[in-house]
This record gives C-alpha cells, sequence and structure tokens, in this order.
C-alpha cells in the first residue's frame, strides 16, 4: 500500500512539473509572438513613412556591430551552458551563464555609446535639426534595448540559481526559457540591424 502511494505522488509530481513546463513555454512564445507583432508594425511603419520623402540617410554607428558581436558570443555561451546542464556539470553552466549576462551588459553599454555617437554627429532623437528617420532608428533600437535589459535581469535570475547548483540534467526549464528569450533577442537583433543598413 505504501509503495503505491508512493508511486502515486510520484506521477502527480511528474504531472506538476509537465504542466508547469507546458505553461511557462507557451507564455514564452506568447511573449515572444507580442514582441515580433511590435517590431513588424514599427518597421512597416518605416518603410512607409520612408516612402514619403524627406528622410535622412547616415550611417549606422560602429557601436552597433560592435553590439552584434556581443551579443552572438552570449548565445554562444548561452548553448555552452545548456549542453554542460544535459551533462551535470554545474561550475561550466555558472561559469558561461554570467559570461552571457556580462557579455549582455556589454551589448547595452554599447548601444549607449552608439547612440551617443550618433548625437555627436548631430543625428537628434527630437528637437531642431532631428529628423524622421534618425527617430525611427533610435526608438526601434531603445526598444529592442528595453527588452535586452529585461533579458538580462532573467540571465542573472540564472545565474544566481546556477550558483545553487539547480539546473541539470533532469531540471532544465529556467535555463531553456531564459536562453530561448536570449536567443530570439538576437536573431531579432540581427533583422533589426540589416533592415536599418539595407533599408534607408
Amino acid at each position: 500500500m505504501k509503495a503505491v502511494s508512493e508511486n502515486t505522488l510520484f506521477q502527480e509530481e511528474e504531472h506538476l512539473i509537465a504542466s508547469k513546463s507546458r505553461t511557462s513555454k507557451s507564455l514564452l512564445w506568447l511573449g515572444i509572438v507580442s514582441i515580433v507583432m511590435l517590431f513588424a508594425g514599427l518597421t512597416s511603419a518605416y518603410i512607409i513613412r520612408q516612402a514619403k520623402g524627406e528622410w535622412l540617410k547616415f550611417d549606422i554607428p560602429f557601436q552597433f556591430y560592435i553590439s552584434t558581436v556581443l551579443i552572438l558570443l552570449s548565445s554562444i555561451t548561452l548553448f555552452v551552458a545548456g549542453s554542460s546542464a544535459k551533462k551535470d556539470k554545474y561550475g561550466a553552466v555558472t561559469l558561461n551563464v554570467g559570461a552571457a549576462a556580462l557579455l549582455g551588459t556589454g551589448f547595452i553599454v554599447s548601444q549607449f555609446l552608439g547612440w551617443g555617437a550618433m548625437v555627436k554627429s548631430g543625428i537628434f532623437f527630437t528637437g531642431p535639426g532631428s529628423n524622421v528617420s534618425a527617430s525611427f532608428l533610435y526608438v526601434i533600437t531603445a526598444l529592442h534595448a528595453a527588452h535586452a535589459f529585461a533579458g538580462i535581469i532573467s540571465l542573472m535570475i540564472i545565474f544566481f540559481n546556477s550558483l545553487k547548483n539547480k539546473y541539470n540534467s533532469k531540471n532544465l526549464l529556467g535555463l531553456h526559457l531564459g536562453s530561448t528569450y536570449w536567443h530570439f533577442l538576437g536573431a531579432l537583433w540581427i533583422y533589426l540591424l540589416l533592415f536599418l543598413q539595407f533599408i534607408r
């Protein structure tokens, strides 16, 4: 009787874990779809407004290309972290998640440096001397940076959890969710940079 009871409790626990996993993943993908729709709307508005003329053409700040390298490297470290978790290599998980968070922070810093370079070049978001093309660039990149900041907070939470050896071959949910969101942001940034580079 006791064995049956323990088996029932184990099955209920597994069911709860599976249910939590499905719910968390569904919410993540709902959020991702919402972000895609937001930026699809912004880039569509960009194209429509560009066709109306009075459009200033300027070079993309080189700091944005540094941002691209940093976010790609951060994604690589998260891939390594996930692989390490599957092998129960706790130290490697912590090291790589920490590296991803630092690289992500570098991404945000390089964005600010890029905006600073634009200001020094006389390309302003608003006010005298501003242009709608610059305003669009500021808005699009700033919104992405805001989502990236949220991603960094997520990575920091994952990092502190990894210090407690939370992630392993039997528990990958939090790491998987955070990594998926961050990989998405990396892909979104590459799309936005290419869009801003070639649709000018």
